[in-house]
């Protein structure tokens, strides 16, 4: 992926991103949500780490008017589940299920069956190259302005899961604020000791 974003838009929401970056750990997923008509029983079912925009491919998928989500259903009753499955197959509608990481133990053996004979789509680790655009694409949606060197500084150091992305670009912004300053170097740096800890072996 060039420095350009791929990015799926998505009608503005309170409190979630308008758009999906688009890179290494998701190129895959994206690909088979525009597919559904391909899926083993018209059924996916998602899966990934936390904050890793398993919801917003569900709202995306269902926007697209290519079929129903279930989200959380590693939370739903497992019959409420079955039943919603049954419903899609009647109905012939595509339907994509969420779930957290794997694995996801199911007790009911019905459903058991179904899940796994379902396309199975999971999300993985960001590349430093789609981490950098994440970080760069979660502070613009903060309204903060980070240049492409604070990704390049930033990422290597902070590691490159979703969720220690997500939680050292509120660092940047909690810190900017308070101090009144724009988020240079020493404020990414505070930053990071402020999310790993200031004992947290990094490159400095």
């Amino acid at each position: 992926m060039d420095r350009s974003q791929i990015v799926l838009p998505l009608p503005p929401a309170r409190d979630e991103p308008a758009q999906i970056v688009v890179g290494s750990a998701n190129i895959g997923a994206v690909e088979a949500l525009s597919r559904p008509e391909t899926w083993p029983y018209r059924t996916a079912v998602l899966t990934g780490p936390p904050r890793s925009g398993k919801s917003l491919l569900a709202r995306y998928f269902v926007r697209s008017g290519k079929g129903g989500a279930v989200d959380d259903a590693q939370d739903l009753p497992e019959n409420d589940l079955f039943h919603r499955w049954n419903r899609a197959q009647e109905a012939g509608e595509a339907l994509l299920i969420i779930g957290g990481e794997p694995p996801w133990d199911i007790a009911l053996p019905d459903l058991r069956s179904r899940m796994g004979a379902a396309m199975q789509i999971e999300i993985g680790i960001p590349d430093d190259e789609m981490a950098e655009d994440l970080l760069l694409s979660m502070a613009a949606q903060r309204g903060m302005v980070l240049p492409a060197e604070a990704a390049q500084y930033l990422v290597p150091r902070a590691g490159r899961s979703f969720a220690a992305l997500e939680a050292l670009v509120a660092m940047i912004d909690l810190l900017s604020m308070e101090r009144k300053v724009p988020p240079t170097l020493g404020i990414w740096r505070a930053a990071l000791e402020a999310v790993l800890g200031p004992d947290e072996p990094r490159l400095i």
